[in-house]
């Protein structure tokens, strides 16, 4: 282990009580949960002063669980400002997922031709006519770790009324800043991959606060391991020269662990040895597994399944194991796991396999945890706190997608790929069905600019959606593939209006999602060359953090679609 960086950190809170003077009048806006603010209110209240502690984190959703009365409101018109260093949206996303909160009361949100970092909220009533109410949104405009140009949540301070206030540098801000200048000022030479693991372990008092929508929550500790995780990735793909964004970049395992803590803030980071291992779980039913799989029981059920084994090894030495069932049906290869804390896909595709082993002259692959490191990283991080994303867990142990992994780039890395390779060789298979998820609730990074980077149109959930990814000249075949298994994932109870209700709320906070409709189903379609199979079926489930029955709904679509594209592959590929 090498320890680069470890310090402590004063509360914001804490400070706002040692140094107020009696008789004053405080407003501000912090990072810190509700119950931790209030209490900072009663003790500054002992010293006679008078103060409201603000959310610097989403502060017009706050303002609403916390402050407005909507006794008798109708109707609410929200303005929200425009930046022009910020999406047009970005305030309107922030005030995501109002619309569903308000209950049945309309609600319409317009942009304000200004970008002064407030809300006009105007609430309606017949009986007691029209109230405007002005929430502050305080921001900063900063170049942030990766060197551009942000608009961030900031903490701030007003201590006489009418004033403006003037920015309060946060703990939050404060700790995030100098780990990040810790990292990017540390020498990593210059050959990937740079570390084994990377990890960041941040201690921070402030509780998660589960909203009544869904599977929303606001969590403070969530957004910090999210903008850690992502930030640090910019920074080493600007370090390696690559753009932003791109994923073939190999740091390493890149570990941002946020702990609830009872009152400290501090961090520490360092290198550590990969870990090899898996922390595992309980057996369960896998019809009705309510929560990720263990890998022993991936395993189990891979060999249950039957026909000839392959495998891969990962950087850490963890195998990732596939079958190949050998018929005369036209080959398909199934996947799941690329993308570890996306977690109905392995279950999934299990099940499917499963099915489609009892057929007579089935012909398929199947690669149910294609990411093993990612995957024990998440099982790892979950334990704390189970509804956080963990986007650390997305990537491999070489901090790369896999699925930007070739043979040209990677040299002696190929690793984990080498499954897919095998799968192809194996089967001939020319459509490869590959199972992921995304966020169920919002994914937020607060200290750049609080839609994630490269990543926008993933920001909220928006139903069960399929991406169908072709060679040229298979644009035909794609779309008799998506019409077919639209028309069978509709007849599954309860999705269709499962999936309206999210598109909805989506579109109110976002706009349009910018999908072709197919059957009540979004869907993409287009050209791309860069799979060697000339035709992709990608799912996407917002099962990120979900559990129990939702957990179960989402492996069973998972598994349905499956079915569904094997049976209308097999009439494509007569037909062709």
């Amino acid at each position: 282990m090498t320890l680069i960086f470890e310090k402590g950190f004063e509360r914001t809170l804490l400070q706002l009580v040692g140094q107020a003077k009696p008789g004053q009048n405080i407003e501000a806006w912090t990072f810190d949960d509700r119950q931790s603010r209030r209490e900072a209110e009663l003790k500054l209240g002992e010293k006679g002063i008078r103060a409201r502690i603000r959310s610097a984190y989403k502060p017009l959703v706050n303002a609403f669980l916390e402050e407005i009365d909507l006794e008798g409101v109708e109707a609410i018109e929200i303005r929200y400002p425009v930046h022009p260093n910020a999406p047009d949206n970005r305030f309107r996303l922030e005030a995501y997922p109002l619309a569903a909160m308000v209950g049945d009361r309309k609600i319409d949100f317009f942009a304000r031709r200004d970008s002064e970092f407030h809300y006009d909220v105007l609430l309606k009533s017949a009986a007691a006519g029209e109230r405007l109410v002005k929430v502050l949104a305080p921001n900063r405009i900063h170049i942030d770790a990766a060197g551009e140009t942000s608009v961030s949540p900031t903490g701030c301070l007003v201590t006489e009324s009418g004033t403006a206030g003037i920015r309060l540098p946060s703990d939050y801000e404060t700790l995030f800043e100098d780990a990040i200048a810790a990292v990017t000022g540390h020498d990593w030479g210059t050959t990937e991959p740079y570390f084994g693991e990377l990890n960041i372990r941040v201690t921070l008092p402030a509780a998660d606060e589960a909203l009544p929508v869904g599977d929303e929550v606001m969590s403070l500790r969530e957004a910090l391991h999210e903008d850690f995780y992502f930030s640090l990735l910019e920074f080493f793909q600007k370090k390696s020269g690559r753009p932003l964004g791109d994923r073939g970049l190999k740091p390493g395992q890149i570990v941002p662990e946020i702990v609830q803590s009872e009152g400290d803030i501090s961090v520490r980071i360092e290198t550590r040895p990969l870990s090899t291992g898996f922390s595992d779980g309980p057996q369960q039913q896998i019809d009705v597994a309510e929560e990720p799989l263990a890998a022993e029981q991936i395993e189990a059920e891979l060999d249950a399944i039957g026909g000839v084994p392959f495998e891969a090894t990962t950087r850490s030495g963890r195998t990732v194991r596939a079958r190949y069932i050998k018929g005369r049906d036209a080959a398909v290869m199934i996947s799941g796991g690329q993308h570890a804390n996306e977690t109905t896909g392995g279950a999934g595709a299990l099940r499917a396999a499963r099915r489609l082993a009892a057929l007579d002259g089935a012909h398929f692959t199947i690669s149910p945890l294609e990411n093993p490191d990612g995957y024990a990283l998440h099982q790892r991080l979950r334990k704390g706190s189970p509804r956080h994303m963990y986007h650390a867990a997305r990537y491999t142990a070489l901090g790369d997608d896999l699925e930007y992994r070739t043979e040209e780039n990677s040299g002696a890395y190929l690793c984990e790929k080498k499954i897919r390779i095998q799968a192809e060789t194996l089967s001939g298979a020319q459509l490869h069905v590959n199972l992921h998820g995304y966020p169920a609730h919002e994914w937020t990074r607060p200290l750049s600019g609080y839609v994630p980077r490269n990543f926008a149109m993933w920001t909220l959930p928006k139903g069960f959606f399929l991406i169908a990814r072709y060679h040229s000249g298979w644009a035909t075949q794609a779309e008799q593939l998506l019409d077919k298994v639209t028309r069978h994932l509709g007849a599954i109870p309860g999705l269709l209006d499962y999936n309206n209700r999210q598109i909805a709320l989506y579109e109110t906070h976002a706009g349009e999602t910018g999908f072709r409709i197919i059957n009540g189903f979004p869907c993409l379609a287009d050209i791309d060359d860069r799979h060697s199979v000339p035709m992709t079926l990608i799912t996407e489930y917002p099962d990120e953090t979900i559990y129990g029955p939702e957990f179960v709904a989402g492996h069973t679509a998972q598994m349905e679609t499956v079915l569904s594209a094997y049976a209308a592959w097999q009439k494509i590929m007569a037909l062709s």
